[in-house]
């Protein structure tokens, strides 16, 4: 059986954004770990980078097609050697936000959001797996409430939520975080 981590970019960035985390987390998983960086599908408005849908202005009726055709290539992503249960999801601002919402709905071993935000209306399975939220407190770009309104939706004793200082990025005690979530439902 393989471990599989699933990593969802940000807004305007490309799946090779999260690449060196995805292998720093490998290297310190301490056994096989396959890692695949997910790039979004639309091409961001500016030219660079990619968007899971558009952001500014936000076009929240174009969520639940894009939290779909995410959940399809997830399961794209199963074999006999890697079920879905043998999967974490991470993503990163946007591609946090969209975790969580796709991620929520499936029965994955984990989801992780790092500067993540939940989509208006997002509601998680009540059996949802387990989730991390990781938010920098200085976060000017997601503001860290963003992860208390999260936090309100979430089964408690199935979540975990850690505030670093910090601004919009994963610093190294978020890392810390992350691959403690990796050993614990990677088994």
């Amino acid at each position: 059986m393989t471990d599989r981590l699933v990593l969802l970019h940000g807004w305007g960035a490309t799946q090779d954004d999260l690449t060196p985390l995805g292998q720093h987390l490998a290297d310190g998983h301490g056994r096989d770990l396959d890692v695949i960086s997910l790039e979004a599908p639309e091409q961001h408005p500016q030219g660079t980078g990619r968007q899971w849908y558009g952001l500014f202005p936000p076009d929240w009726t174009a969520v639940p097609q894009a939290v779909s055709a995410l959940q399809a290539r997830l399961h794209q992503l199963v074999s006999p050697e890697c079920p879905l249960e043998r999967t974490v999801l991470l993503g990163f601002s946007q591609g946090g936000a969209m975790a969580l919402d796709a991620g929520c709905q499936l029965p994955l071993a984990a989801v992780i959001s790092c500067s993540g935000y939940p989509h208006p209306e997002w509601v998680p399975r009540q059996d949802h797996p387990p989730v991390l939220l990781l938010h920098g407190s200085d976060d000017e770009v997601v503001p860290s409430g963003a992860a208390d309104q999260i936090w309100t939706k979430l089964d408690k004793k199935r979540s975990k939520k850690r505030l670093f200082t910090g601004g919009h990025t994963i610093t190294g005690e978020a890392m810390e975080a992350i691959s403690a979530m990796l050993q614990e439902h990677l088994h």
